[in-house]
């Protein structure tokens, strides 16, 4: 069968060069772990690329075992063949938007963030989101700690958009997690200082009636519809806060992953990335919204009550 398909391939005349027009659909790439479940990881970018009109690559760094009900083992792609997936892929296709998800350990995060510097030296910058995933929903350790401070001073500096929650954002800075609205907007500015060009302070472990996430960069608070959180801060930073009702639903696997992937396939539609972000922000809303609809979980060959929790629902019309 591999020798009739290169005989076809060498059959067809050569293309020429080859261009996109300024209307084709944004091509995002999603480098992360694998889902099994098709909640998180690969699998909910890959959704959220499509339901947003995105055309959707991946390069896996880790299996995983898991379910809605937790993370019973990680096992990493081989640092060098992360490389090759990276390299074979930048040399043939033009990424618009790259999304970065669990790095599994050191070795890894140090292949993508060379493979992401190799890319910009050749005169190719895509739009980078950095989702720091160190913990799971289910509490499990999905990023080895010798990777934290590689993803910190190699891939921080390298992201537009980093999109931390409330633990992830005190491991990266270092401080303790934030208790309320205006630390968690600190920490928001305070992560640019780490070279991120934005950072969004996901605040869905605060007890609160409304979601509130903190978006930080150069000159937001402007002028915002949302306002400045705590104004300007030195040189043209700011904060804006963005807000969405909570929705009452214990279906919130692969949220992290899904706001992050939308943010990145959003992007390159917008301006700038404030309005990305609140676009990207409405879907996850809308996904957890129908997430009810789903039953995911709960229905397997498993013995007892299921103490899991569902995945959003990405196949939703864009929004």
């Amino acid at each position: 069968m591999g020798s009739a398909l290169s005989d076809m391939g060498s059959a067809l005349p050569d293309a020429g060069p080859r261009t996109r027009s300024s209307g084709h659909p944004v091509v995002a790439l999603t480098i992360a772990g694998s889902d099994p479940s098709g909640g998180a990881g690969i699998q909910a970018d890959l959704k959220t690329f499509a339901a947003l009109g995105g055309y959707g690559c991946a390069v896996l760094t880790g299996l995983t075992a898991q379910s809605t009900t937790g993370v019973t083992r990680v096992l990493p792609v081989p640092a060098d063949m992360v490389t090759a997936q990276l390299e074979t892929l930048f040399a043939d296709v033009a990424v618009d938007a790259v999304k970065i998800g669990m790095t599994t350990n050191a070795a890894v995060a140090r292949a993508v963030a060379g493979a992401l510097r190799a890319l910009r030296s050749a005169g190719r910058a895509p739009f980078v989101v950095l989702d720091p995933v160190m913990i799971a929903t289910s509490g499990d350790r999905l990023l080895a700690p010798d990777a934290e401070a590689v993803l910190r001073d190699e891939l921080v500096p390298l992201a537009d958009l980093v999109t931390p929650n409330l633990p992830e954002a005190a491991a990266l800075l270092g401080v303790e997690q934030a208790r309320d609205a205006a630390e968690a907007a600190d920490q928001a500015r305070a992560l640019l200082g780490l070279g991120a060009r934005f950072a969004l302070v996901k605040g869905g472990h605060l007890a609160s009636a409304e979601s509130v996430d903190h978006l930080a960069g150069p000159a937001l608070g402007h002028g915002s519809a949302a306002g400045p959180v705590l104004g300007p801060g030195p040189g043209s930073d700011g904060v804006v806060a963005l807000t969405a009702p909570r929705v009452p639903t214990r279906n919130t696997h692969g949220t992290g992953c899904t706001l992050s992937s939308a943010c990145a396939v959003l992007r390159p539609r917008h301006d700038d990335w404030e309005p990305a972000v609140r676009a990207a922000k409405d879907y996850l809303t809308a996904t957890l919204r129908a997430a009810d609809d789903l039953v995911i979980g709960g229905t397997g060959t498993a013995p007892g009550p299921w103490r899991g929790h569902g995945p959003v629902h990405h196949g939703l019309s864009p929004v």
